[in-house]
């Protein structure tokens, strides 16, 4: 049985809306839009989708792979046959315009590639957790950025959305919801249903690109897995900790302030163009991929970051994070699934590192990479000093499994000196490999500075030495 009849045998009803208001859906046969109608064929061997108006032309971001679905993924969309369509007679709705975002050569902004939105913006005030996908085709280039954002007016409640670019450096993005199938802007908002896990938070973690020769789909479909939390604190009475833990990680303006924990759990929401989300049930009664583990076990506060990798055919890894309370050190552990949707935990795979190492007191906020050159796994992942520092360290395996390798015991990328937009702390990182005989590779990292600011950069690896990397202040064919 291949992905494909299982995630469909698993669909009722999906529909994909022109707004970042999702629908949640278990056992859909139907997938249905409300500007373009779609059905879903349940067929052992195909996921496709069809238009149900003749007078409506599919206008979406078409995929493919040269790879065959028994062979290791290169877990890089730089290695799709992407056919991306031109939109130039598509208008965009006025009051979601959006605007090009260039980043500062300032000494004080080096890396900054991405700030806050305007004032009347969705993301005005803060951004974080960057997805970037880069997809190649024999036109043009195109980058992808998936982000979470906050904005002023609505500060209690996060959104999801898009932005892009033609070099990954200079991004387009809305200030509102996306209206079309070429929009940038709010693709997702937290669940309306009281009981769902995800009504107060969301936040991406990964994007995999499940074309059509791993779900043998039609088209390529967008699997987005992603953080939710709701409005329920965890308890932690009877524990006291070394440092101030929060779930999730938020800034704070003034200079006292105390750690709350809101529960956590993973999601997954699919899509054909990476706007209209539909999200997709999992087995835990919150519509969450699963919960939390029992009390005694290491991962029984909360479940964040899930970064999903396919390896093969009826092998993807998941990599998440939580608090390990009787260690008292963040953690990253490791689940296994044959079909990205029912997951089988396997247990931690990073703890924390050795006494005055970067990450002592643990390690979140995973992203782990295939290495295109020699099939080995990178992970870079965000360490935890003894003083609460933030930095952004890496970790080498063969398998991606358990036995993971740090490559140092200082961090790649640590915070800037004191007039630096990312002085504080940095951490989120999302690594891209890039062409070329240098295996060049970029690193796109959420950073926070003094007064809170906080921002979106990028650095880039000393050639192919992995072990260094700069903050990003141009110098390269854009």
């Amino acid at each position: 049985m291949d992905a494909a009849w299982i995630a469909t045998s698993s669909m009722k009803a999906v529909n994909f809306l022109p707004s970042s208001t999702t629908q949640r859906t278990a056992n859909p046969t139907t997938l249905i839009l409300s500007r373009h109608s779609y059905e879903v064929t349940k067929s052992k061997n195909a996921l496709s989708f069809f238009s149900n108006s003749k007078n409506n032309s599919l206008s979406l971001t078409r995929c493919s792979t040269k790879s065959n679905i028994n062979t290791e993924d290169q877990n890089s969309t730089s290695e799709l046959d992407t056919k991306l369509e031109s939109h130039e007679d598509t208008k965009l709705n006025s009051s979601d315009e959006p605007c090009l975002i260039s980043p500062s050569s300032s000494s004080s902004s080096g890396g900054l590639v991405f700030d806050l939105g305007a004032g009347n913006s969705w993301d005005s005030e803060d951004v974080g957790s960057p997805v970037v996908k880069r997809f190649l085709s024999d036109e043009e280039e195109r980058w992808y950025m998936w982000y979470y954002g906050r904005s002023n007016s609505n500060p209690g409640f996060d959104s999801i959305g898009l932005a892009t670019s033609s070099n990954g450096v200079h991004w387009e993005r809305g200030v509102g919801s996306v209206q079309t199938s070429v929009d940038v802007g709010t693709v997702m908002s937290c669940s309306k249903d009281w009981w769902a896990f995800d009504t107060s938070s969301i936040r991406p973690s990964e994007v995999v690109i499940m074309s059509s020769t791993k779900v043998r789909a039609s088209s390529a479909v967008y699997w987005l897995y992603y953080t939710g939390l709701s409005s329920e604190e965890v308890d932690t009475a009877g524990n006291s900790f070394d440092l101030i833990i929060e779930n999730p990680e938020k800034v704070f303006k003034e200079s006292g302030r105390s750690g709350k924990i809101y529960k956590s759990l993973p999601g997954l929401a699919i899509s054909q163009d990476g706007r209209y989300w539909a999200r997709i049930e999992g087995e835990h009664h919150s519509g969450a991929l699963f919960d939390v583990g029992s009390e005694n076990e290491w991962d029984s506060l909360f479940i964040a970051s899930p970064q999903v990798v396919f390896h093969g055919s009826g092998d993807l890894r998941m990599y998440y994070h939580s608090f390990d309370v009787r260690r008292g050190k963040f953690c990253i552990g490791i689940a296994r699934s044959r079909d990205g949707i029912k997951w089988v935990k396997l247990g931690k795979i990073i703890e924390g590192g050795k006494s005055g190492a970067f990450d002592e007191l643990g390690g979140l906020n995973a992203c782990v990479v295939r290495n295109k050159k020699d099939g080995d796994y990178l992970m870079a992942y965000e360490g935890v000093s003894d003083n609460g520092g933030k930095s952004i360290g890496l970790a080498v395996s063969k398998d991606g499994l358990k036995d993971w390798t740090r490559l140092q015991d200082d961090g790649v990328l640590e915070a800037s000196g004191a007039n630096g937009w990312d002085s504080k702390e940095v951490g989120s990182p999302c690594l891209v490999q890039m062409d070329g005989e240098e295996d060049e590779w970029r690193m796109y990292y959420r950073g926070v500075g003094n007064g809170g600011r906080i921002g979106i950069g990028m650095a880039v690896s000393q050639g192919s030495d992995i072990k260094r990397f700069r903050r990003w202040t141009g110098g390269f064919h854009m």
